[in-house]
């Protein structure tokens, strides 16, 4: 056997996990969606297309699109701007950047179910430590959690807050990669330090960026631990994203069919989205 079908032979492995643990449930997904399966019988029936036009009639799924977007794309902006502030800040040599790396890095190792419990003690109605700062300023204390226009950007909030640490240390690694010689020879051409990040650091950042944006779409569009920590989707599905929804439906409703069908909407609109974003953001990279 030669060395290249030898190195092909390697990938062999990987084929087998991927079809087992991907391609087949993948399949059987699109399979259940087509039936009337409640998740736990033996009996079902095919019913067509049925699961996915109630869910195109369905009153909630708009909102709940909606939340998966905001959840998705809000965390993708907060998580790369402050990530990149951090990581700035952490290239430049200062005192005790140590500790702050670990302290913005340190939530990422905890369970995002743990860290939506936590979060959910600071903001909960009765006696939460967010609601004790509020009443020295009103009379009342406010149910963030169950406004629907608030507890979608808490939510956002926190899955932003868990995850910084990974684009601040994508960030990191970019930066500590560019050669000091383009700033040096900016700064002899009386470059300000605005025009050095413009049109050295940020182009330069570009594969960081192209990274920490796909892996940031993916997490915020399928989040479900901190959302069922924190509000279990509701009030009603007032937070709910499509995989929390999809959770309700299977486990609440025992609508294993329906809940499939929302599971393959959930997985076409991260597909969509992450490979629109990848290809755009990969013709914009450029090399040193």
């Amino acid at each position: 056997m030669n060395s290249k079908a030898l190195l092909n032979l390697m990938y062999l492995p990987t084929l087998i996990l991927f079809s087992v643990l991907i391609f087949f449930p993948f399949i059987k997904g699109i399979d259940i969606s087509l039936t009337n399966w409640d998740g736990y019988s033996q009996e079902f029936r095919r019913i067509g297309l049925e699961n996915y036009k109630r869910m195109f009639s369905d009153p909630d799924i708009l909102n709940v699109i909606k939340n998966t977007f905001i959840y998705g794309a809000g965390s993708t902006l907060f998580q790369n701007i402050i990530g990149l502030g951090y990581a700035i800040l952490l290239n430049i040599s200062i005192k005790g950047k140590g500790i702050v790396r670990t302290i913005v890095y340190l939530p990422v190792i905890i369970s995002p179910l743990i860290m939506g419990y936590i979060w959910y003690f600071f903001f909960q109605f009765n006696g939460g430590a967010v609601n004790d700062i509020i009443l020295l300023f009103r009379d009342k204390p406010m149910n963030l959690l169950a406004d629907s226009e608030v507890n979608v950007w808490i939510i956002t909030f926190v899955n932003t807050y868990q995850y910084l640490g990974i684009a601040m240390i994508v960030y990191l690694a970019g930066l500590q990669s560019i050669s000091k010689d383009y700033y040096e020879a900016a700064q002899l051409d009386g470059a300000s330090g605005f025009s050095q990040f413009k049109n050295i650091t940020l182009p330069l950042l570009a594969p960081s960026i192209t990274i920490n944006v796909v892996i940031n779409l993916i997490g915020g569009l399928k989040l479900f631990d901190v959302i069922k920590a924190m509000t279990d989707g509701g009030p009603g599905y007032a937070s709910s994203s499509l995989s929390s929804m999809m959770y309700q439906i299977y486990f609440a409703r025992q609508d294993a069919g329906y809940a499939a069908s929302l599971g393959n909407l959930m997985f076409v609109i991260i597909c969509l989205v992450s490979l629109s974003a990848l290809f755009y953001l990969r013709k914009r990279e450029v090399s040193e």
